[in-house]
């Protein structure tokens, strides 16, 4: 019993290293698990994503071994299983996409900048419609039929 204290005191007291690239055995040291766990955590959680070098070593970034202690913390210490842990992931970055406040009293604002993009779009595209058609370069050296010229052919041998 004092040993999984001690294990839990450790992972919650774990610093994370000032390293670009972790490789899964130091992952699996600072979050007190296997590598083979870490394996199976990245195909039920989608959150946890290393990357991958030429030669398919799995390196961590900082925000993965972050992930991967979370999950880790679900599981072991809180007592989620794992489509609860999941879930919970899940629910975390979902509320963390940045929204747009509409309020009742930001509508005038934003309806105002709509209609200002919208103005911007009609006059970019009356500028575009404007534009005669034979003076662009890519239509200048067209003939009657619509196609233009063939090129000469390089010669390659010679």
């Amino acid at each position: 019993m004092a040993r999984h204290a001690a294990q839990r005191r450790r992972a919650r007291d774990v610093v994370i290293p000032d390293k670009l690239y972790f490789r899964i055995g130091e992952v699996a040291r600072l979050c007190g698990v296997e590598a083979y766990v870490l394996r199976f955590w990245e195909s039920e959680f989608p959150q946890l994503r290393p990357n991958k070098s030429g030669t398919g070593q799995r390196l961590y970034r900082k925000r993965d071994v972050e992930m991967a202690m979370r999950i880790r913390r679900l599981l072991h210490e809180e007592g989620y299983t794992i489509a609860g842990a999941r879930q919970v992931l899940a629910q975390e970055t979902r509320s963390k996409a940045p929204q747009l406040p509409l309020l009742p009293g930001n509508a005038p604002a934003v309806r105002a900048k709509i209609e200002r993009v919208r103005n911007d779009l009609r006059e970019l595209l009356g500028i575009l419609s404007a534009t005669p058609a034979a003076s662009t370069p890519r239509t200048a050296g067209r003939k009657a039929g619509g196609r233009e010229p063939a090129a000469p052919r390089p010669r390659l041998f010679e």
